[in-house]
């Protein structure tokens, strides 16, 4: 298995690493140029503190079974993984050490639960979102860096939509502002955003155009590079070499989407926005990256055949890929 890390002034010279394990990779997480963390199948995460020059691989303990598909990296030594699966498979763990000891933190006891993906405001405060259950999507919050997570009550959630839910598909189904605001995707049979204020509180949500109606379809990554502008991003990813309503942006904190004009031509697992320059946008999915230039949408400047799940920016412009399989 390699990891794919880029420049973005490289001239989209893409170089590869060796990652050290086989398995498969969901989530990634940029700390900064030199720190990096992902995650992967059958408990396994990553950790390189020297631009992946080399990676160090491992299992937690007694999570053989999880599948990883979120990381959220704060430093060399802090980070917290989210496992994706029914009931029980769906955890919450973190380090304080470098991955020499882990805390279970959170385990969703509803069998019919299943945790998406996590964000973090600061180190204490954290927000996780969930597939819905009896008709609203499950919310827990903390304030103290997980040592508690509390559920956000379902009556200040909007109902979802039957057959609607959020994807695991790249750990950036939800996005998070210092502010305190908060939005995450959905798709199935809608892909709506869902907008909070208040640190996830209350809740209030709108419909995008982005692709919806199959299971397979919807809005698979979203993010936010300050209050007012966004962007989502999703597709089929049953045809990854199909494109169409797949990207879209916002101008007004999330409350009306337009279309990208020139979507990519291919189903979207992740996006990011350069922070160094806030215009540069990548995506990747299971069967190509692509990188436009500016946010006028007028044209993709550079596409290549890669199988990637995730994607994570440096605050100086490192990118750093998680690939689907060798």
């Amino acid at each position: 298995m390699l990891l794919l890390v880029a420049c973005l002034y490289a001239q989209d010279r893409w170089i590869e690493q060796k990652s050290n394990t086989l398995e498969n990779l969901r989530g990634v997480s940029a700390v900064s140029d030199t720190v990096t963390w992902a995650s992967g199948t059958h408990g396994t995460y990553l950790r390189t503190v020297d631009g992946g020059n080399t990676w160090i691989a491992a299992q937690v303990p007694a999570a053989e079974s999880l599948d990883f598909r979120d990381v959220e990296g704060f430093s060399s030594d802090l980070a917290y993984l989210l496992s994706a699966g029914p009931g029980e498979q769906s955890r919450i763990y973190k380090t304080t050490n470098a991955g020499k000891s882990w805390v279970l933190q959170m385990t969703n006891h509803d069998p019919m639960g299943f945790l998406d993906c996590m964000a973090f405001w600061d180190l204490d405060h954290g927000i996780v979102v969930g597939d819905p259950v009896d008709g609203r999507f499950v919310l827990f919050l903390t304030d103290d860096g997980g040592t508690h997570w509390v559920q956000v009550p379902a009556s200040r959630i909007p109902p979802a939509f039957d057959g609607e839910g959020a994807f695991a598909a790249s750990g950036t189904c939800i996005a998070v502002q210092a502010s305190g605001d908060v939005w995450f995707g959905t798709g199935g049979k809608a892909a709506r955003v869902f907008h909070s204020s208040d640190r996830g509180r209350t809740w209030a949500v709108n419909d995008t155009p982005i692709v919806h109606g199959a299971d397979s379809t919807g809005i698979f990554s979203i993010l936010f590079r300050d209050l007012r502008h966004g962007i989502v991003a999703g597709g089929d990813y049953q045809h990854p070499n199909e494109g169409g309503s797949n990207l879209a942006t916002t101008d007004d904190g999330g409350v009306t989407w337009t279309l990208f004009k020139i979507a990519p031509q291919f189903y979207v697992s992740a996006v990011a926005v350069n922070p160094k320059n806030g215009r540069d946008i990548f995506v990747v999915g299971s069967s190509r990256i692509a990188r436009a230039s500016g946010l006028d949408q007028a044209r993709w400047l550079s596409s290549e055949e890669k199988d990637l799940n995730a994607l994570s920016i440096s605050p100086t412009g490192i990118l750093h890929f998680s690939p689907d399989r060798q």
